[in-house]
């Protein structure tokens, strides 16, 4: 496997982030879980803190795996982790997409989400409780 993509289940008074894609233009408005490429030499919960700050400008804590492998093209790989803000007054900020938006579980439905992500959304709902 030549690539592990990461991504933060980032949630906050039982509502979960998500942000909205501004490129590639196949996928832009689309929405997705926080995350990224794991690089050369990082753990995953490294490239998850990194990303989250590129990303959201926010400083996170990464806990558990959140529902199984999510096989992407290119033989990579989604894997999604339980996160929160470390200071969880601040505001995540879409510093590389079109927007954020925190959903409650009955507004999981009301976005387009990637195809990956979606396959996820049973998993999203229990880890929302």
């Amino acid at each position: 496997m030549n690539g592990v993509i990461v991504g933060a289940a980032l949630v906050r008074d039982g509502k979960l982030l998500a942000q909205q894609r501004a490129w590639p233009p196949g996928h832009a408005g689309q929405w997705e879980l926080p995350g990224g490429r794991v690089e050369e030499g990082e753990s995953e919960a490294f490239a998850l803190a990194r990303e989250c700050s590129e990303e959201l400008d926010v400083v996170i804590e990464v806990g558990a795996r959140v529902g199984e492998d999510v096989p992407l093209p290119g033989e990579k790989v989604l894997r999604i982790y339980a996160a929160k803000l470390v200071s969880p007054g601040e505001e995540p900020r879409a510093v590389e997409h079109l927007a954020v938006r925190w959903l409650g579980p009955d507004d999981l439905d009301e976005v387009d989400w990637l195809p990956a992500d979606r396959i996820l959304l049973p998993a999203f709902r229990e880890l929302l409780g």
